[in-house]
């Protein structure tokens, strides 16, 4: 039976257009069932509709409180037997409530390397504050912002030179290969989770981290055939 994913968007949906992708190359072996998405005009729902992939908007600002909110979104996820959660550009933090509906079942990309630059807008502050390194991580989702184990992560330099918009690009082509990655491995059954850290069974360690057009980077564990 074909795992089920439910990807929950707020933006141009970049993201799922490369698990879509993904799917299509054969590598991720997955389907989508819906896309739910809190804003209207989100460019990744128009993706979604290209590939028949049912679609939906759910107003947030429609609802009396979050949990409310929320129901309706495990509603709609539970209807089209959906057994995995991406938060693919979901611009909205998730509660308790949610992720009790799927332990473990979460997953989350954030554009730097976390901890570090939690929170919104993570490429502004990572070149605000001057490091040399930044990149993007994928991760399960839990209780607290932009925490939870971590899956796998990719590093790219920063430059002197470099805008937001610049590096905000560059990690967006490392997000577009991880985060298929990630839920592969998930798909798989191949995360083992222990306290905080997460273990991939049966790693393959043939390094494929080289990006066209894209700065050298690391990516940890390494790439697999097909990502």
């Amino acid at each position: 039976m074909t795992t089920k994913l439910g990807i929950l968007i707020s933006g141009s949906g970049t993201n799922l257009q490369s698990i879509i992708n993904s799917i299509k190359r054969g590598s991720l072996k997955a389907d989508i069932g819906v896309v739910i998405s809190n804003v209207e005009n989100a460019y990744g729902l128009i993706r979604a509709k290209k590939e028949d992939i049912p679609t939906y908007f759910v107003d947030h600002r429609k609802y009396k409180s979050r949990k409310d909110h929320e129901a309706k979104l495990i509603e709609i996820l539970q209807d089209y037997g959906v057994d995995i959660v991406i938060l693919a550009g979901y611009m909205r933090v998730i509660t308790d409530y949610f992720i009790s509906q799927y332990p473990n079942k979460i997953l989350n990309i954030h554009p730097a390397i976390l901890p570090s630059f939690k929170g919104v807008d993570a490429q502004k502050q990572a070149v605000e504050y001057g490091v040399k390194l930044s990149g993007a991580t994928v991760h399960f989702v839990d209780e607290k912002v932009d925490h939870g184990p971590i899956i796998i992560q990719g590093a790219t330099i920063v430059n002197e030179k470099d805008t937001r918009e610049d590096l905000a690009n560059r990690i967006l082509k490392i997000e577009h290969r991880i985060f298929p990655q990630a839920i592969s491995w998930l798909v798989e059954g191949r995360i083992q989770i222990n306290g905080n850290k997460t273990y991939i069974k049966d790693k393959k360690d043939k390094n494929l981290a080289e990006i066209s057009d894209l700065h050298p980077c690391i990516i940890n564990p390494p790439l697999e055939e097909g990502f």
